[in-house]
């Protein structure tokens, strides 16, 4: 094997890596698991998890940033949901394994 050569792009590891920093989080797992079902805004999000708006504000702004939740604008309230199908398959292959 010639070692001159990686077989892998770094930056993409390390995009990777902190992809999974994300998942590594209980609050925002809920959150994820939560949205698997329907799309939610914060404030019942808030109710359904026992939390305060404010700290499932701070936690959608890090799954929004990182592609995983979207939102979308119905008058003034803002409504969330898994960004792709992506989403759901690595939340349900992560139970799967869990549960073997």
């Amino acid at each position: 094997m010639n070692t001159q050569t990686n077989d892998f792009d770094e930056e993409k590891l390390y995009d990777l890596a902190d992809l999974f920093k994300i998942f590594g989080d209980t609050t925002r797992i809920k959150i994820l698991y939560t949205l698997r079902k329907k799309e939610l805004c914060v404030n019942d999000l808030a109710q359904v998890l026992n939390m305060t708006q404010s700290a499932v504000s701070h936690q959608l702004k890090i799954l929004r940033q990182s592609k995983l939740v979207r939102n979308r604008r119905e008058g003034k309230s803002l409504f969330y949901s898994l960004n792709d199908h992506h989403v759901v398959t690595i939340i349900d292959q992560g139970m799967e394994h869990i549960c073997e």
